[in-house]
């Protein structure tokens, strides 16, 4: 039984991106239909990996121990999608359309166009408060599609955190509370 404040986490949500130009939108900008990358399947994960380095003395009487380094992924299966969303989980896609037809062309490190994206996933619950986290970065993982007679295609993403401000923020994770009163 959770305690008071707890919760309870239960289902999916909505993946939104757009990209990081300097500074993370407010929710309400970039929550549109618009930067919706896709509706997922298969949830979506957040990953946080420390590592720390212990230093401690030949009798084991005096030890320390700081944090080193930090890595953060956000993972998430892609339902829907189309040939812009490849844009977004390719760094040296290049997307065009012309006469009816969107043309994407993969490939070429040369053509890596550096581009970080704010990814942001939204919990939705009405009973317990929705929950955000927001992160900015590049799919890292590549991707792969598999085209099979009984089985939706879908681009399982993996995108790394880079820091997000000038405090070296990787995760910004937000939940609704209840107001006291």
């Amino acid at each position: 039984m959770a305690t008071e404040g707890e919760k309870i986490v239960l289902g999916s949500g909505y993946l939104y991106c757009t990209e990081f130009t300097g500074t993370v939108p407010e929710n309400n900008v970039i929550e549109t239909e618009e930067n919706l990358l896709g509706l997922i399947q298969g949830g979506a994960s957040l990953e946080y990996k420390p590592k720390f380095y212990e230093a401690k003395d030949d009798m084991g009487k005096v030890t320390k121990v700081i944090i080193t380094e930090e890595e953060a992924t956000l993972k998430s299966g892609i339902m829907t999608w189309n040939g812009k969303t490849l844009g977004k989980l390719c760094s040296t896609a290049r997307v065009t359309e012309a006469a009816g037809v969107r043309t994407v062309k993969i490939g070429g490190v040369g053509n890596d166009n550096g581009k970080k994206y704010v990814l942001h996933f939204v919990h939705e619950d009405p009973v317990d408060g929705d929950i955000r986290v927001t992160i900015v970065g590049q799919n890292q993982a590549g991707f792969s599609l598999a085209f099979k007679k009984d089985k939706e295609t879908v681009i399982d993403a993996e995108f790394k955190a880079q820091p997000q401000d000038n405090e070296g923020t990787l995760i910004k994770y937000e939940e609704k509370i209840p107001l006291a009163g």
